[in-house]
């Protein structure tokens, strides 16, 4: 049995850029040692991008959240400098909205693979909390699913602390 780590988001704009916020950053050091750390294991990694298009406006989160970010090729969509060359071969899910229902999906093709699926990123109670609860749903019933709060942020504390107590209810992990 293998592990998965999922790297949520930690692009651009969200740690610097048009959504960027105080404590992203702080994070980056951590991701990028648990990457070094499931690759040394031979375990795998796989990214999620926050992906929209020029039409975003016109979408329900863009009336939800008017601030146009991640547009696809945009240097804000892009992932940080130092995570770029991390990228590797990894496998990439492009996403329209919070979770990737690409990466349920590919879990759930591979839920004999893994016996831990672990998750950091942006932003710790929206897309690394639905994508929490997508690879809950989509993994075996004997699989860990863990979210390291060191390697996460987001711009509202609370609703973090808020989001990690309804994982740990769900029987995710946040370590």
């Amino acid at each position: 049995m293998k592990k998965l780590l999922v790297v949520v988001d930690y692009q651009k704009d969200f740690v610097d850029g048009k959504l960027g916020f105080d404590g992203a950053y702080d994070i980056e050091d951590e991701i990028i040692r648990l990457i070094n750390d499931f690759r040394k294991n031979n375990d795998e990694v796989v990214f999620t991008m926050d992906t929209h298009q020029n039409d975003y406006m016109e979408t329900i989160e863009g009336h939800y959240l008017p601030v146009p970010h991640c547009i696809e090729n945009s240097e804000g969509w892009q992932l940080t400098k130092r995570l770029q060359p991390l990228l590797q071969d990894s496998l990439v899910f492009k996403k329209p909205g919070f979770p990737s229902i690409e990466l349920g999906k590919y879990i759930d093709e591979h839920k004999d693979l893994y016996n831990e699926i672990h998750l950091c990123g942006l932003v710790s109670d929206i897309c690394v909390f639905s994508n929490a609860i997508i690879a809950k749903a989509s993994a075996n019933t004997k699989c860990r699913i863990i979210v390291h709060k060191n390697a996460t942020s987001s711009f509202d504390l609370n609703v973090q602390q808020k989001s990690f107590d309804l994982l740990e209810h769900l029987h995710i992990e946040v370590i």
